[in-house]
């Protein structure tokens, strides 16, 4: 198996990070009627995204990485910010007037998040590990990815707290997703969707 085919966990992460800027430059972007598919997609992937930070990522690099601990501690904290603004919007809905105005500043204090991990965090994790190591980490990230919650729960921040709870609020996502779905009258064939899941 080539070291491609096993991925890296530093470079899986920077995809999601390419995905959710990409994401929320169309939801920006999009006239309030359109922005619902968008909008959704970026729902998925940032409450998929932050679960498995939670999970993997954040106590990985505290105890790898020299020096991580106030950084990740910081980074949660605006991670709990950040979940709480995305709530915030998922239950306001994308078509709400008071819509633009909080995107906006979730917009901002995400994207300004995501610079912040990817210049300590994921630089310091690929600084502190081996090729093996990150291929590993990334395997088990796309298996913690397929059962993650796929909506924000705010308060659930913490290794422990997202680990026991954080299944049930999966299938609970999940089911809240083909439901919604099936109420619009969409079809399962959502690119963000997970058939394994």
């Amino acid at each position: 198996m080539t070291q491609q085919q096993r991925g890296d966990v530093v470079d899986l992460l920077l995809d999601q990070h390419r995905a959710i800027r990409e994401l929320c430059e169309q939801v920006a972007t999009a006239t309030a009627a359109e922005r619902e598919q968008p909008f959704r997609s970026l729902v998925r992937l940032l409450a998929v995204h932050e679960a498995v930070e939670e999970e993997l990522v954040h106590p990985y690099v505290k105890r790898r990485v020299e020096g991580a601990k106030d950084a990740v501690a910081e980074r949660v904290e605006e991670e709990r910010e950040v979940n709480r603004m995305l709530a915030a919007l998922d239950s306001l809905g994308p078509t709400n007037p008071g819509f633009e105005e909080l995107f906006t500043r979730f917009r901002t204090a995400l994207l300004a998040h995501a610079g912040k991990e990817e210049s300590s965090e994921f630089a310091g994790l690929r600084a502190a590990t081996k090729p093996a190591e990150r291929a590993a980490m990334a395997a088990a990230l796309r298996l913690a990815s397929s059962l993650a919650p796929t909506h924000p729960h705010p308060g659930n921040e913490s290794a422990p707290r997202a680990l026991l709870v954080g299944t049930p609020m999966a299938m609970i996502d999940r089911a809240r997703d083909l439901l919604r779905d099936a109420l619009a009258g969409r079809s399962k064939a959502d690119p963000e969707g997970d058939s394994s899941a």
